[in-house]
């Protein structure tokens, strides 16, 4: 694999003593002995447990590279982060990635990036699907319908849609889950349009697939997204008070 322009970091040596791979701690060495099991996983930064699909996972290819599998699968044992921008980078700087492969790693200067690219992917591919099983609509009109008939499970809006279209189309909607997408080119690709400001999706699997990529996509990239039609419409100081 060509890794030009990509950064080096970790031990010089793979094979030094575990005492010797940046100071790691007993409970460092217990989790990389072996691949944790059931629903949670722990932050390689963080220390916290949390659940595996909120999270980044990482592998190490044959030649040192770090890859970030976000659909969990790629085989190896796995690093995991907890999706934020943060987090990452301090794993990036402070050699978190190396001292998980217990050797040195090879770290893409774009790896945030190509996260972002590859979340917007994934839940552009489930907007798709529920697409095609009739699960989800789009435009101001069939939005505002499934909003005010109830319909909606989960409502998806383009940060770069008009402010007021965007308040108007939740209106009299509280608790209505709500995530934001950057552009509405980006959404319309999902449609075959050039653009989408509105969706809506039915409650269910694919709402809840969606959702969960949207926010680690929001955690990595720094932006808010908003977990309520009330905290959409900017409501949100107002109804904690």
């Amino acid at each position: 694999m060509k890794t030009t322009g990509l950064v080096k970091t970790g031990p010089t040596n793979r094979r030094r003593p575990t005492s010797e791979q940046g100071h790691l701690t007993a409970e460092d060495a217990g989790d990389m002995g072996h691949e944790e099991r059931g629903p949670l996983r722990r932050c390689a930064v963080t220390r916290v447990r949390l659940p595996k699909e909120e999270m980044i996972r990482f592998v190490i290819s044959p030649d040192g590279v770090v890859i970030p599998d976000l659909s969990a699968r790629l085989p190896g044992r796995g690093i995991w982060l907890s999706a934020r921008a943060d987090v990452l980078e301090t794993a990036r700087t402070r050699g978190a990635f190396a001292r998980a492969a217990r050797g040195r790693v090879v770290i893409h200067p774009d790896l945030t990036h190509l996260i972002e690219d590859g979340l917007l992917r994934r839940m552009m591919d489930v907007a798709g699907l529920a697409r095609r099983a009739g699960q989800i609509v789009c435009g101001f009109a069939k939005v505002r319908e499934w909003v005010v008939g109830g319909r909606a499970g989960l409502v998806i809006q383009a940060a770069d849609g008009s402010p007021d279209e965007r308040k108007r189309v939740l209106s009299g909607a509280r608790d209505l889950p709500v995530t934001v997408v950057p552009t509405a080119s980006g959404l319309g690709a999902a449609f075959g349009r050039d653009h989408v400001v509105h969706a809506a999706m039915l409650h269910g699997e694919l709402a809840r697939r969606f959702r969960i990529e949207s926010e680690r996509f929001a955690g990595l990239s720094g932006r808010a997204s908003p977990n309520s039609a009330e905290c959409s419409a900017g409501r949100c100081e107002q109804a904690g008070t």
